[in-house]
């Protein structure tokens, strides 16, 4: 067993452009005074930190590193969710993610393409110039507009999309692997990898890969109707990050999982402060730490209801409360026992 690291934050949807939120040292300074351990970087924004520089100047990233411990704080991954939603994105997103890239390459999807690729593999790189395991990322989508099978799908379709998005990663796979990273990926909807059967679609499509792991959140499991708990059972040997984020799911008779097309606030699935839905974070706390899965327990802020500021006070005592001191004693040891095997007792013991 395993106890988990924390509590620690993911920056990206605190960053702001009002003090202390826009600039890292800012960022650092309020998660710090808040009793966070650990952040999550963003890498989207040059201002925080700039990947292009990075995979160059370990000067840089040792810099960069000293600026976050001096204020307590660990990195615990850096984040590619953006670049790597942009490694694959379906022709009927382009317009939309189209906002995401450089605006040079805003209609020019191909190009889009060859950046993202560019800027993760640039990502691995500086992952282990700051000495960090695990880097948190989106699979991008290729086959998300089709997952419904209506109209019917033509045999070969869903293989087809699988093998392109592997095709696609390998290369970045490759990259992380040669500097002993893991790439974690975010189990979400929208994303190719959205559950347990497309994660091992994936994998699979990657020759098994040991680069491919899990960022585990829990919040994405509740709003697809999915266990997940017994999630952390089929997959604990790749969950290598973790979001500690909550939502809740109230279907009506008006409306379900698909949402009707509703804002959020008036969806049957919504994103919570932890501790305000109806994820089970004991139990999730519970087996993760019995499995021994080594993460950092990061708060991502993503309530409908309650600010951010007020999350992330709330956040700091919720992990800590929940963060589990794994044991090297047994409830029983007062009774006394033996550790050397006398097998003539134990034969007394069996009348044999």
């Amino acid at each position: 067993m395993t106890t988990i690291k924390g509590p620690a934050v993911f920056l990206a949807q605190f960053m702001g452009d009002k003090e202390p939120f826009n600039t890292l040292e800012g960022l650092c300074k309020w998660a710090s005074n808040l009793g966070y351990k650990g952040i999550q970087i963003p890498t989207l924004d040059k201002s925080i930190i700039d990947l292009d520089i990075a995979a160059e100047s370990q000067t840089y990233c040792d810099e960069f590193k000293g600026k976050i411990n001096s204020f307590g704080l660990e990195i615990t991954e850096l984040s590619t969710h953006i670049q790597g939603q942009l490694v694959a994105v379906h022709s009927a997103h382009d317009l939309m993610f189209d906002v995401f890239a450089p605006k040079e390459l805003h209609g020019k999807p191909k190009e889009r393409t060859l950046w993202a690729v560019d800027q993760m593999k640039k990502a691995g790189i500086v992952s282990r110039r700051l000495g960090l395991n695990n880097h948190a990322t989106f699979s991008g989508s290729l086959l998300w507009p089709v997952m419904h099978p209506w109209p019917q799908q033509p045999k070969g379709l869903v293989e087809t999309g699988f093998k392109e998005l592997a095709n696609r990663w390998l290369p970045i796979l490759d990259t992380f692997k040669e500097n002993d990273v893991n790439v974690c990926y975010e189990v979400h909807p929208v994303e190719d990898i959205h559950d347990g059967d497309t994660f091992e679609r994936f994998l699979a499509a990657t020759n098994n890969h040991s680069a491919v792991n899990i960022l585990y959140d829990p919040s994405h499991f509740v709003l697809q109707q999915l266990d997940y708990v017994k999630y952390i059972d089929h997959y604990h040997e790749f969950i290598k990050a973790f979001h500690v984020k909550d939502s809740e799911f109230n279907p009506s008779g008006k409306k379900g999982m698909f949402g009707g097309y509703n804002d959020w606030k008036d969806r049957a699935g919504r994103y919570r402060s932890p501790g305000d839905g109806q994820v089970d974070f004991k139990k999730v706390f519970s087996k993760l730490t019995e499995y021994g899965c080594d993460v950092w327990a990061v708060l991502e802020w993503e309530c409908i209801i309650k600010s951010p500021e007020q999350g992330a006070r709330e956040g700091v005592k919720f992990i800590q409360d929940h963060i589990i001191e794994v044991t090297d004693k047994r409830f029983d040891d007062f009774a006394g026992s033996k550790d050397d095997i006398d097998q003539n007792h134990i034969n007394r013991i069996l009348g044999i």
